[in-house]
């Protein structure tokens, strides 16, 4: 077992695990770490605790220290800094005449590297662009192109549930999320329905992905063959959720479905969820 810290840099942002060095660290305090990007200031989100090597990964870099008042206040000149570098950055950029959006600006803590956050849809020659920012801030400049999640990850707001987004709030990575879930969750497969405000699907199919998976174990898929008390038929609606199948009956074709609980039921040849070639190729753009 290893003892660490969780710490993270941003609201919202992945956790980073480090070791606690021996200090008396609590939880919210700012501490001074190392990183790959240099010495930065993180805000302590998970108190020391021990966890396994195995869930650890690369070895453990330990927290240099308790951040001070002067840390503190160095955080805050370096928001201003941010503000005033996004701002020029975006004249730049129409200077330029680039088809990016500047969705956010980083300064690293020591201000040896500024690192500027676009999107764009499609690869971007900003060589130049690098040139000219670099004249001015005179120090390493990065650029950096993110997706379309990420950007509303940075810039918040309200997702058709009408809270805010998950991404913003609460989950600190992205989980895959596919096609396949809307439809084993019975979902109609209607880009408006199923993807969120960022054009991607949503987070929250994975939410009760894991519960769907189960039922889908014990349930019969539409077109199903199924035995019921009345005689054999054809499932052709599901409600996984409530138990309750309708099914269409051999003897009566013609005739409304009949509702069915699921422990009514047997099965006799199951069938598969399926996803059309050309449904497929026009949603693959959410995933």
């Amino acid at each position: 077992m290893a003892e660490i810290i969780g710490v993270r840099f941003k609201d919202m942002g992945k956790v980073y695990y480090f070791a606690p060095n021996n200090q008396a660290i609590n939880l919210d305090d700012r501490v001074i770490v190392e990183t790959s990007k240099g010495t930065e200031c993180g805000k302590v989100v998970i108190k020391k605790k021990e966890i396994s090597f195995d869930k650890i990964g690369d070895t453990l870099k330990p927290i240099l220290r308790k951040a001070e008042e002067k840390d503190i206040e160095r955080l805050s000149k370096l928001k201003e800094k941010e503000k005033r570098a996004f701002s020029l950055c975006s004249e730049k950029i129409k200077k330029h005449n680039l088809d990016m959006k500047l969705i956010d600006v980083e300064y690293t803590f020591d201000g040896n590297k500024i690192l500027f956050y676009f999107t764009a849809e499609s690869r971007i020659d900003f060589r130049e662009l690098v040139k000219d920012l670099a004249s001015v801030f005179k120090t390493r400049i990065e650029l950096r192109q993110i997706g379309v999640r990420d950007e509303s990850k940075i810039l918040g707001g309200l997702g058709t549930c009408g809270k805010p987004f998950c991404c913003a709030t609460f989950l600190d990575e992205f989980q895959p999320v596919s096609i396949k879930m809307a439809k084993e969750q019975g979902l109609s497969l209607n880009p408006v329905k199923i993807s969120g405000t960022c054009g991607r699907l949503m987070c929250c199919l994975k939410y009760e992905q894991d519960a769907y998976a189960d039922l889908l174990k014990k349930a019969p898929k539409i077109g199903a063959i199924v035995d019921t008390p009345n005689g054999r038929g054809t499932v052709i609606e599901q409600n996984l959720l409530t138990g309750i199948l309708k099914i269409r009956m051999d003897e009566f074709p013609e005739a409304a479905p009949t509702c069915f609980k699921l422990d009514e039921i047997k099965i006799i040849k199951d069938a598969k969820i399926k996803i059309e070639k050309e449904e497929l190729d026009k949603l693959k753009d959410l995933e």
